[in-house]
């Protein structure tokens, strides 16, 4: 999705945050257009290939880097206590568990 051209688009100025998905960015590119200070800047919380990070990230002054932590929300926290609590309840109640999970 976030290919050369948006890179470009961004231009010296924009900043690219990623707390989806890795992959959604040309992780090459990105790393080229941050070294050559084509962009502004980096925030980016996933990567390509996990746990890897490129190399040349950790020398940059105008990149943040996390470590898969942005989902870590007092809100999603509370949105997974609720779903755990409510299939404990389910299985001990022998009713079908509201996230069902199948193992192949």
């Amino acid at each position: 999705m976030i290919n050369k051209e948006v890179l470009s688009a961004l231009g010296r100025e924009g900043v690219i945050v990623n707390v989806g998905r890795g992959a959604i960015i040309d992780e090459k590119e990105l790393v080229r257009f941050l070294v050559q200070g084509e962009i502004g800047g980096a925030g980016l919380d996933v990567f390509e290939n996990e746990p890897r990070v490129p190399e040349e990230l950790f020398a940059l002054d105008n990149v943040v880097l996390s470590p898969h932590n942005a989902v870590f929300t007092p809100e999603s926290i509370e949105s997974s206590s609720r779903i755990v609590i409510a299939n404990l309840e389910a299985f001990f109640s022998n009713e079908p568990l509201v996230t069902p999970f199948m193992d192949d």
